[in-house]
């Protein structure tokens, strides 16, 4: 791994814990210095982020965490929902899931180990590939990266909810079932598995200015009945 890599997965494993706050402003000497690396392989890093829509380049200061607002999460969830659920169904019954189910069954156990220990990171990045991973299999890479795009931007939002809550094991062990389904002949049940899946992570984005995950307003209720129509 690169020292740029190495610097983005730390500062990943850093705006999913908090340690870097949204709205706060960063410059890449300072993280350099905590890392005990150059500038160079930093700067680039969060130069990463900035494409990623995590971050923006603050001049001559430095790079701002960005800050979502109830409505970009609300956005996000339901574009998250228009794109996610239809596509996994598509998967029902693949071959290429078939001959990869040995991969995806051993993150799908990552998954509920991180969650068991409560391992925040090491969760999210099971989860990532696990997702990520199976919408590869529809040889979109536009897709992929767009949703991929999408979850980095907003999945430390909902992780600490549902761990506080004690629902983030009951989110992980979701993960065989879905791959389950992918393995049978049900698009429907895929779509429907999904939809729950995402609900939980709409709930720990919940407050008192959102629209509750019952409401069939929600983004996850709404964008799902769109979805089955595509």
């Amino acid at each position: 791994m690169s020292l740029r890599e190495q610097a983005l997965s730390e500062l990943r494993a850093r705006l999913i814990s908090g340690a870097l706050k949204p709205g706060s402003v960063y410059s890449a000497a300072s993280i350099a210095n905590d890392l005990g690396v150059s500038n160079g392989p930093v700067r680039e890093a969060m130069l990463s982020l900035v494409n990623q829509g995590l971050m923006e380049v603050v001049r001559n200061k430095g790079f701002r965490v960005i800050e979502l607002t109830p409505g970009d999460r609300e956005n996000i969830a339901e574009i998250r929902a228009l794109l996610e659920i239809p596509s996994m169904a598509k998967l029902t019954g693949s071959q290429r899931v078939r001959d990869s189910a040995g991969r995806f069954a051993a993150l799908a156990s990552d998954i509920v180990d991180a969650a068991h220990k409560n391992d925040i990171v090491g969760y999210l990045e099971a989860d990532r590939e696990f997702h990520l991973g199976l919408l590869d299999l529809l040889d979109n890479a536009r897709l992929t990266r767009f949703i991929g795009t999408l979850r980095d931007q907003t999945r430390q939002y909902g992780l600490y909810a549902l761990a506080a809550e004690g629902e983030l094991v009951s989110s992980a062990e979701e993960h065989q079932g879905i791959l389950d389904a992918l393995l049978g002949d049900d698009p429907e049940l895929v779509a429907s598995l999904m939809k729950t899946h995402l609900r939980h992570l709409w709930t720990g984005w919940s407050s008192p200015e959102l629209e509750p995950v019952d409401d069939p307003t929600s983004p996850i209720s709404a964008a799902d009945d769109r979805g089955n129509a595509l």
